[in-house]
């Protein structure tokens, strides 16, 4: 059997910022990986991601972006390029995964508004808490390193516990990452992370690398729970 996780992204914003992802694995189950990006950054993260959760022996991840809720002129005023061909998702889709992984940027410190307007659309779900029990990551971006890289993830972990699902950090797993203090780095123990600035900013490698560990220890632990869950 196979385990799926999925992950969902925003429109490159930070769903990795305007970006958001859920990543879906595959082992025995399937794992969403979905997200919102609006300038790409948490696209960047959220494919890295998806290559450390497939990584671990029969899993699947999955990438799915959420709904953009601006229209096209605002987006292009914003400079805004275009979107990915990643598939959108819809809520109905969400209990098919084994575990969900969520990228989006920040807006004052909270997730992006087109992530939370489709969060506000899984109502049917926590009526049937259809998600209960299911495992969830966090991944984020945001403009400066005052502009929520906690409260970000913070903020969201109300999402998953209305719906009754199992928070997965990555603590300080990632080992000697986490202690970076010569250069800039976004993420923290809540998941990974990354810095858009004015938006040239580009997830550096090191970034990129705590985002491929999240996906491998987040595809680890779900595949425990979907391995003890069948049993």
């Amino acid at each position: 059997m196979h385990t799926g996780i999925v992950i969902g992204v925003f429109p490159f914003c930070c769903f990795v910022l305007c970006c958001s992802l859920v990543l879906q694995l595959l082992y025995s189950s399937v794992y969403d990986l979905r997200y919102y990006s609006m300038y790409g950054h948490v696209e960047k993260l959220a494919e890295e991601i998806q290559k450390g959760a497939a990584s671990v022996e029969g899993v699947e991840a999955k990438l799915w972006q959420v709904p953009e809720t601006l229209p096209e002129e605002v987006l292009g005023k914003m400079g805004a390029p275009p979107k990915s061909d990643v598939p959108i998702i819809t809520p109905n889709e969400l209990p098919e995964a084994d575990g969900l992984l969520l990228g989006f940027p920040t807006r004052f410190g909270l997730m992006a508004a087109q992530f939370k307007a489709f969060m506000d659309a899984t109502g049917g779900l926590w009526r049937t808490q259809a998600l209960a029990g299911k495992p969830a990551g966090i991944f984020y971006s945001t403009g400066s390193q005052g502009g929520g890289q906690e409260t970000t993830p913070l903020t969201s972990i109300t999402q998953l516990v209305h719906h009754g699902m199992i928070f997965v950090p990555i603590g300080y797993t990632f080992g000697a990452g986490m202690f970076e203090m010569e250069k800039v780095k976004g993420g923290s123990p809540y998941g990974a992370g990354t810095y858009a600035g004015d938006g040239s900013r580009q997830p550096t490698e090191l970034e990129l690398a705590q985002a491929f560990h999240q996906g491998k220890y987040f595809a680890g632990i779900a595949k425990k729970l979907k391995a003890s869950s069948s049993q």
